[in-house]
């Protein structure tokens, strides 16, 4: 669906927004504003990554913008973020994207208003460079709120908990996350190229930057606490898994000598002497719990139990 957001009488810039466009729709559009088809062809694929082109005059940016989808074991690019794609001059404004987002008709509101921090292509562009980092807000957020749940459930139980699957699916989530925001970073550098002469844009893409770098150290945080812990949780197996045979190895220790007695005389050879002894089976029984304690006993120094 293609739709004229505003127009030169309505502004000094024209913007025309494309939704879910077909590959014929898209290039009819290519052929009426002389777009590169390089960058056509950047616009159609789906898994594109941000990234800015500038070409002759005309700007090229591709934004993710980060959601949070239902199925927990979601971890691609594809999966978690959608794309917006803005061709831009000094002079129109063309922004194409398969999913609706609101804030643009936002934006065009504001656009139509005299004296407005939005009167520009590039304003324009930085406020919705601006929109798609607020998108990565929320996400992190509740990534934060199941990293603590994780902590706590491992810390708090007495025995770990299947946690490895959903902390590498989280670690999955947050390495994607702050792939993209590295990405958009280098988008609001080759932006502050353009605004540099401009105070109103600079003030603005100053606090867009800020935003980018406040968002990128969550994501980067979530990266670092999701490998820290699950580093602890593989510790914490091993340690369990070690405390068991340590258990294991202790009963063994006690039942190998007192099995080694009772399988010598329980032979029932012919010609053992042993057989015919009045006190051989007290003697027996003495020598199993004299052994027993003595491996207690050396147990105990060595600190084993």
């Amino acid at each position: 669906m293609t739709e004229d957001l505003l127009t030169r009488q309505e502004a000094d810039f024209a913007w025309l927004d494309i939704t879910s466009p077909t590959g014929a729709e898209l290039q009819a559009v290519a052929e009426q504003y002389d777009l590169p088809d390089s960058l056509v062809r950047d616009c159609l694929e789906p898994t594109h990554l941000p990234k800015f082109e500038a070409n002759n005059g005309l700007n090229f940016v591709i934004l993710r913008v980060f959601s949070m989808p239902e199925n927990s074991q979601a971890d691609t690019i594809q999966e978690l973020s959608t794309k917006i794609a803005i061709f831009y001059t000094s002079k129109y404004l063309i922004t194409v994207h398969r999913r609706p987002h609101p804030v643009l008709s936002t934006l065009k509101n504001v656009a139509r208003a005299p004296g407005e921090e939005c009167d520009s292509p590039v304003e324009v562009a930085i406020h919705i460079v601006r929109y798609a980092l607020n998108s990565y807000v929320q996400p992190a957020m509740a990534l934060t709120k199941e990293l603590d749940d994780y902590e706590a459930e491992i810390f708090l139980k007495q025995e770990v908990p299947n946690a490895l699957q959903g902390l590498y699916f989280l670690k999955r989530k947050a390495s994607a996350a702050k792939q993209l925001l590295l990405l958009t970073r280098d988008i609001l550098l080759m932006l502050r190229r353009q605004t540099a002469a401009n105070t109103t844009d600079s003030n603005l893409l100053q606090d867009t930057q800020d935003l980018q770098v406040k968002v990128e150290t969550m994501y980067q945080q979530l990266d670092g606490g999701a490998t820290n812990l699950m580093n602890l949780y593989l510790s914490l197996s091993s340690q369990r898994t070690n405390e068991a045979m340590r258990v294991l190895t202790v009963f063994s220790a006690f039942f190998l000598p007192l099995t080694f007695i009772a399988g010598i005389y329980g032979m029932n050879f012919q010609h053992m002497p042993e057989l015919t002894w009045r006190l051989g089976y007290p003697i027996a029984m003495i020598s199993m719990v004299v052994i027993s304690i003595g491996i207690y006993v050396w147990f105990k120094r060595k600190g084993w139990i």
